[in-house]
C-alpha cells in the first residue's frame, strides 16, 4: 500500500519530502481554520463578560411581582416613598426629588451607567441613548415656558443627567422659545430647533418642535447601530429599528384617528425605517382609516397588534393601539435577550425590565395621588 502511494506521488514528478511537507502545512492551515471558527464567537463574547456579569447583579435587584404587590397596598404616597427608600437603587434619589423625578433620576443614572461600561462595538449606541435625556429635557422646558410654569415646577420636569446637565439652571431661567434656543447655541439641537420654529410660530403650537427633536434624536440612534459586524450589534440593530418603527406607527395611528393627512406628518416620520421603508409608511399613509392602517401591516412584524382592534373600535381611542406596539417593543426585548445570553442580550433584557419596572411604579405613584383609588385598578394598569 505504501509503495502504491510512494508510486503516485512520484509519478506527479513531487519529492516525497515535499509531499509530506505540504501535508503538514495543509493539516495546519485546516487546523487554523478550524481553531478560528471555534475561538471566534468567544471572541465576540468575550467583551460581553463583564458588563453581562454586573448587569445580572443589577437584574437580581428588579422588582418581583410580590414586592409591586406590597407597594400597591401602600395607604399613601408616603408610605410608597418609604418602601423606596429601603431599595438601593431608589434611596438616594426619594428625598432629593419629587417621587417621579426620582425614579426619571434612577433610569438615567441606569443607561449611563450602561454607557460606561458598554463594549466598544455598541458604545456609540449607548451614548447616543443619553441623547434621551437632553431631548427631553429641551421639551420639558419648552413646555414649561409654554405653559407659564415657575421656576420651581420647571425644574421639577427635568432630570439631571445627559450632556447638558451643567447647562440647565441657564436653560431654567429662560423667558421663552427664542431665549431657549440662544442659550443652545453651539450644540446641536440650536439648529434643530430654529428650523423647526417657522412651523411652531405658524401653528402656534409647540409639537413641531418636540417632534424635530424626537426625530433627530431616533435618526441618530438608528444610524448608530447601522452596519452590525456580528451577532450582538446585528440583534441590537434589529432592537432599535423595532423602536423606530413603532414610534412611526405610533404617529400615523394618531394621525388617521385625528384625521390628518401624509403632508400633515411627513416631517416627523423617519422615512428610512427598520422593516417599515418610505413606500410602506406612505402606503400606510393613504388607508382610508385606523383600520385599513392595521389591515396594511399583514406580513409584517407590528401586524399582531390588531389584536388590540376591538378595544380601538370600543373606546374611539388608540391608547390600546399605542399600548399593544409598546408590548411589541417588550417582547422583542425579551426575545433578543433569551437570543445571546453570552452577547448583548442580558444588557437589552435588563434595560427592558428597567423601563417596565420604572413604568408601572410611575402608575402607582400617580394612583396613589387619588384617594381612593382601587387597587384592583392599578393592578390593571400595570404592564
Amino acid at each position: 500500500m505504501a509503495d502504491s502511494i510512494t508510486a503516485i506521488i512520484t509519478s506527479l514528478g513531487l519529492p516525497l519530502e515535499a509531499f509530506i511537507g505540504l501535508v503538514v502545512i495543509g493539516g495546519f492551515i485546516i487546523g487554523a481554520i478550524a481553531v478560528i471558527a471555534i475561538i471566534r464567537p468567544v471572541l465576540d463574547y468575550f467583551p460581553y463578560a463583564y458588563p453581562n456579569a454586573r448587569v445580572r447583579a443589577r437584574t437580581g435587584r428588579i422588582l418581583d411581582e410580590k414586592q409591586l404587590s406590597e407597594i400597591i397596598e401602600a395607604d399613601n404616597l408616603d408610605e410608597v416613598k418609604n418602601y423606596l427608600r429601603g431599595l438601593p437603587d431608589y434611596a438616594k434619589y426619594i428625598d432629593q426629588y419629587p417621587l417621579e423625578k426620582a425614579l426619571d433620576t434612577q433610569l438615567a443614572e441606569t443607561y449611563a451607567m450602561m454607557a460606561g461600561m458598554a463594549p466598544d462595538n455598541v458604545k456609540k449606541v449607548f451614548k447616543i441613548l443619553l441623547q434621551r435625556w437632553d431631548v427631553r429635557n429641551i421639551k420639558s422646558i419648552i413646555a414649561a415656558k409654554e405653559a407659564g410654569l415657575s421656576r420651581e415646577e420647571t425644574e421639577n420636569l427635568i432630570v439631571p443627567f445627559g450632556e447638558l446637565k451643567d447647562s440647565l439652571d441657564k436653560l431654567v431661567d429662560t423667558k421663552n422659545i427664542t431665549e431657549i434656543i440662544n442659550s443652545l447655541e453651539g450644540t446641536e439641537y440650536a439648529n434643530i430647533l430654529d428650523d423647526a420654529m417657522a412651523s411652531y410660530e405658524k401653528t402656534g403650537m409647540i409639537l413641531p418642535l418636540e417632534a424635530a427633536l424626537d426625530k433627530y434624536f431616533l435618526e441618530n440612534l438608528l444610524v448608530a447601530a447601522s452596519n452590525p459586524s456580528d451577532e450582538s450589534t446585528t440583534v441590537l440593530h434589529s432592537f432599535i429599528g423595532t423602536q423606530i418603527d413603532t414610534t412611526s406607527l405610533g404617529i400615523i395611528l394618531r394621525a388617521k384617528a385625528e384625521g390628518l393627512s401624509y403632508d400633515d406628518i411627513e416631517p416627523y416620520i423617519i422615512s428610512n425605517g427598520y422593516q417599515l421603508r418610505e413606500w410602506k409608511l406612505k402606503d400606510l399613509m393613504d388607508s382610508e382609516d385606523v383600520n385599513g392602517v392595521i389591515n396594511s401591516l399583514e406580513g409584517t412584524d407590528y401586524s399582531q397588534i390588531s389584536e388590540a382592534l376591538p378595544e380601538y373600535v370600543k373606546t374611539g381611542s388608540v391608547a390600546s393601539l399605542e399600548a399593544a406596539l409598546d408590548e411589541h417593543v417588550r417582547k422583542t426585548a425579551q426575545t433578543s435577550a433569551l437570543k445571546i445570553p453570552f452577547g448583548i442580550g442580558p444588557i437589552i433584557g435588563f434595560l427592558n425590565k428597567k423601563e417596565k419596572e420604572i413604568r408601572n411604579l410611575k402608575v402607582i405613584t400617580r394612583a396613589k395621588r387619588e384617594v381612593g383609588f382601587p387597587n384592583s385598578k392599578i393592578k390593571e394598569l400595570l404592564v
